[in-house]
Order: structure tokens, then sequence, then C-alpha cells
């Protein structure tokens, strides 16, 4: 599938739910492996880089704090639940790829509101500070697991700009990751949409099949 050359592979493996054998063909999608995606791995820095902010820089007893927590949980989840329900529902995991989508860019807007009503300036996306931000994404190594499957490694590559001080740099470096995360899913939509568009759903397929036998 398109999507999932952009945005690096949707499967671990061969998927559990395709039994079949032979010359029999498959009527299963390929579903799962979203821990490969680079979406939802950045999305997964994103959450925890959020839930530290909202817990150093944010009022735990306001409504922000929360809406902004669960905005960033949202992003990462519901490319998980999207990617699982690809088996069988082309349409559903269209639908949780556009939340997910939806979620981050609200989460893009509630920082740059912080930047704004707290004085701070936001990074051009051709500032150095910015620049430094998406080199490191260039720079992880496709083929290491460590660098992107395990969170903790993905912390730490972007440790010095999320453990910053000053809220303004680490407010301003989730923006820069944010705006990666939406290309990617943007990118990741399309695909889905072109797919759905030539192929149909998991139901119209079985349907074809059907009267092909």
């Amino acid at each position: 599938m398109p999507e999932r050359q952009a945005n690096q592979a949707a499967s671990d493996g061969p998927d559990p739910a395709d039994r079949s054998g032979g010359d029999c063909p498959r009527r299963l999608r390929p579903s799962g492996g979203y821990r490969k995606l680079r979406s939802y791995q950045v999305a997964t820095l994103i959450y925890d880089g959020t839930v530290s902010f909202c817990d150093r820089f944010v009022d735990k007893r306001s409504r922000t704090h929360d809406q902004m927590v669960q905005a960033a949980r949202s992003g990462g989840k519901n490319i998980a639940e999207g990617s699982r329900a690809a088996a069988t529902t082309s349409q559903t995991e269209l639908r949780l790829v556009n939340v997910a989508r939806a979620s981050l860019e609200e989460l893009l807007l509630d920082y740059e509101d912080y930047l704004r009503q707290h004085g701070h300036r936001q990074w051009d996306k051709n500032d150095p500070e910015a620049l430094a931000v998406r080199v490191v994404g260039r720079q992880l190594d496709p083929t290491d697991p460590t660098d992107q499957f395990d969170p903790v490694a993905h912390w730490r590559a972007y440790a010095r700009w999320l453990e910053h001080a000053d809220p303004a740099v680490v407010a301003n470096t989730l923006i820069c990751l944010l705006h990666q995360t939406n290309y990617l899913l943007d990118q990741q939509i399309s695909a889905l949409e072109r797919a759905f568009v030539q192929a149909g759903g998991y139901s119209e397929q079985l349907a074809a099949a059907r009267i092909a036998e």
C-alpha cells in the first residue's frame, strides 16, 4: 500500500489472520504493525512530551492541562487502533486516522496559544532552532530498532529540547514534532482514500470474491 512506503512498514510480519494457503487468495488486509509507523513513533513522543510540559508549565487543576494531555493521547492511540482495524474495515481505519489528525491539530493550536498568551516567540520553520529539531529525525537510523521503536531512546534523542527549563523551547519543539506528524498523517490519509476508491472496502471485496467464486 502507498502509505506504508511513505510512513514506513505497517506490518510486523505475516498477519495471523491470513490463514490461507496455496493458491487460496487472502481475504483480510495486513493490519497492526503500527509501532513501525513513523507517525505513531513521533505521536508517542509528543504524548510523553505533552505530559511533561503540562506537569511543569500548566496548572494541573486547569481544563487546559487535561485537554492537552487527552488530545496528545488521542493522537497515538487512534493511529494504533486504526492500524489494528485495517484487516477488516478500511473505513474504520480511515476514520480513526482522521481522528488522530484532528486531535493533533487541536494540540498544535494549544501550543501556539500558549506561546502567544505568554509572550513567547514561535519559531519560524527556517529558524536555526527548528532546523536543528528536524535534523534529529533524519539522523535516526531506520535500521536500528532502538532508534525507532523504543520510546525512551526516542526521548533521549530530543531530550536537550524537551527537558529544557524554558517552556518556550519545549513548546516550540513539540510544535515542530506536531508538524512532522501531521504531514505524515496527511500522506497516510490520502493513500488510504486512494486505496479505498480503487479497491473498495473489505465488505465490497468479499462481495466481489463471492461473485467470482
